[in-house]
């Protein structure tokens, strides 16, 4: 599996250091990362954490604006100043430093859910007030999607 997928909650230890899960840093390990970059969600209490092809990624997207233009100066600031390295330690943990206390409300439990390419970090009740209103919106996506074919199907 190269993929981040599903999600687990561990405790914080004594030194403020978190186990990554097992699954996760498998794929950090076969997709080669030596270290991980973490960026404060944009929209959410969470951080996006992956390798550097994540960083990569938003950089490349910045090139592509006019460097003169506030915009891509925004988009460096958040990219760059939101962003922070995360060291895995030789057991697989990670420090939960007040940069992403902060941005995230954990104090004790980290939710760790999968993104495909990246994982997030989260606070766990946050995050499942968090899934349950992804799965409102995508209910209410599927209803209305039902509802239109039907009205179709009926004229």
């Amino acid at each position: 599996m190269d993929r981040f997928l599903s999600n687990a909650v561990n405790k914080i230890d004594s030194k403020g250091r978190v186990s990554v899960p097992a699954h996760f840093r498998s794929v950090v390990q076969k997709r080669g990362f030596t270290e991980l970059y973490a960026l404060r969600a944009l929209d959410i209490p969470a951080m996006d954490v992956g390798g550097l092809d994540l960083l990569d990624r938003y950089e490349e997207r910045i090139a592509q604006e006019d460097p003169f233009l506030q915009t891509a100066d925004d988009m460096s600031f958040f990219v760059h100043g939101d962003g922070a390295f995360l060291k895995l330690d030789q057991d697989g943990r990670i420090t939960v430093t007040d940069f992403i206390r902060e941005h995230t409300g954990i104090t004790k439990d980290v939710a760790f859910v999968g993104r495909g390419h990246f994982f997030q970090i989260w606070e766990p009740e946050q995050l499942k007030a968090h899934g349950q209103a992804v799965r409102e919106r995508l209910l209410k996506l599927r209803q209305a999607a039902t509802s239109s074919r039907t009205a179709g199907q009926s004229e």
